[in-house]
């Protein structure tokens, strides 16, 4: 059994180097101006009901600038500033309220450990912060996503034109998000390597809960044991995990995860884990007993076939859309090919005919954020693939189960495989591969397991 940790062991070390943390504020403060202001709140702790607040999580902007993992805090990156450029306003320590809550970092550990310039009392921010935006022409901030933050921030102006007599308050604000997300787009070593552990520990819990599949089980059973391995892995889930059995595959979003498993179905499970804010998010699909019935395997080895040749369009210099029109191409012929779409595969791509059993778009990008952060075209072109970008790969089919025209051994099959894939400087790694993709291979895991 692990033993607690003794006082102050939660603050001793951070997976990114206190290090990089600070080369990224010095460059969003070369990218803002000598003349800005910056500042990013830490996110609030949130409320459950009555007296039990939701499990904390970071903001994930303050997180990649600081590591600090509190809640009640104001980053302000101040360029030139003589006494320190990178200020933390944070909790102090008070016995008394740590005797209920835990420990915080308080101000002298935000500097010592945490490598900001200079820290205050969060109590004194009102006091402190209009004097140091003082004479600042631009303010860079997330204006809008949180009221009560921007309810402090205008309090500020207001504060600095009375105490100064106008003149001096910042006269534009600017959203921080043009600048900041473009930087988190771009996975340094460490996030990468903290991105192959959460890949991995995701990947542990996909195997351990294919083994928990057996006919008669709930969705729910399955989902604890993707739960039970993160966990003590020492992750958390990345997202709610999706269960679906049978027809209910063909639910995108499907979290329910309360019905039966019978036998005879496949079951979709699309599930990440995330170690130190940065996620993973992988999705595999299989038949509950083991055995692929003969339109189950049509269709898994089209989606198959049609995510591997979106996987080999991830490489630096190809546009981020390449690997979904791959994807689209071979998932349009592959339908064609078994009469769910009559006609040709390119008359099928060109009238969006394809789209009934194949919605949504091929993937996303992946980092501090399921979905994270940074732009997918830039002036109107899609995005080039560069070294340190990482995507998932996520191709599907789903056949209503009520569709016409259709025969009825087709419907209700939902098929989806995940991965998730780093562009590397020569070509791409894909960072959850030690889950079985192949149908083979997925049979003879599952025979194991079982």
């Amino acid at each position: 059994m692990p033993q607690r940790p003794a006082p102050g062991e939660r603050y001793a070390a951070l997976n990114i180097a206190t290090a990089e943390f600070a080369r990224r504020r010095r460059q969003l403060m070369r990218m803002a101006g000598a003349d800005a202001a910056l500042l990013v709140a830490a996110a609030p702790e949130r409320m459950r009901n009555a007296d039990a607040a939701w499990p904390y999580r970071q903001d994930s902007d303050f997180h990649y600038l600081t590591g600090f993992p509190e809640a009640d805090a104001v980053l302000a990156l101040l360029p030139g500033r003589a006494h320190g450029e990178a200020v933390l306003f944070c909790r102090e320590r008070d016995p008394a309220h740590e005797r209920w809550h835990g420990e915080v970092a308080g101000t002298e550990r935000a500097v010592s450990h945490f490598g900001l310039d200079d820290a205050f009392p969060i109590e004194d921010i009102d006091d402190i912060l209009p004097g140091m935006i003082e004479g600042r022409a631009r303010v860079y901030c997330h204006f809008g996503r949180e009221p009560d933050f921007d309810a402090r921030l205008l309090g500020w102006m207001r504060r600095l034109r009375q105490l100064r007599g106008g003149g001096v308050v910042p006269k534009e604000f600017v959203a921080l998000g043009h600048l900041l997300h473009d930087l988190r787009l771009y996975k340094s070593r460490g996030e990468l390597k903290l991105m192959r552990q959460a890949a991995g520990i995701a990947a542990e819990a996909h195997v351990a809960a294919m083994a928990a599949a057996l006919p008669g089980r709930l969705e729910y059973e399955v989902e604890a044991e993707l739960l039970r391995v993160m966990r003590s892995r020492g992750a958390v889930p990345a997202f709610p995990p999706i269960v679906a059995g049978g027809v209910n595959a063909c639910t995108m979003h499907y979290v329910a995860n309360r019905a039966p498993l019978k036998d005879g179905d496949l079951l979709l499970i699309d599930a990440g884990a995330e170690v130190d804010c940065y996620a993973s998010d992988i999705t595999r699909t299989f038949p509950i007993n083991g055995r692929w019935s003969r339109e189950q395997r049509a269709l898994y080895e089209v989606v198959l076939a049609a995510q591997q040749a979106a996987i080999d369009e991830v490489k630096p210099g190809r546009p981020f859309d390449a690997a979904h029109h791959a994807a689209v191409q071979v998932i349009a012929e592959g339908l064609c090919a078994l009469g769910l779409i009559k006609g040709a595969a390119d008359a099928a791509i060109e009238s969006g005919a394809y789209k009934t059993f194949f919605p949504s778009k091929t993937g996303h990008w992946l980092g501090l954020d399921v979905h994270d952060v940074g732009d997918y075209r830039v002036d109107g072109d899609a995005r080039l693939l560069e070294p340190g970008m990482v995507v998932t790969v996520e191709p599907g089919i789903y056949v209503p189960p009520d569709l016409r025209g259709v025969a009825e051994r087709w419907r209700g099959i939902g098929i989806r495989i995940e991965d998730d894939v780093a562009v590397s400087a020569d070509g791409h790694e894909v960072l959850s591969a030690a889950v079985p993709r192949e149908p083979q291979a997925l049979t003879e895991l599952l025979a194991r397991s079982g």
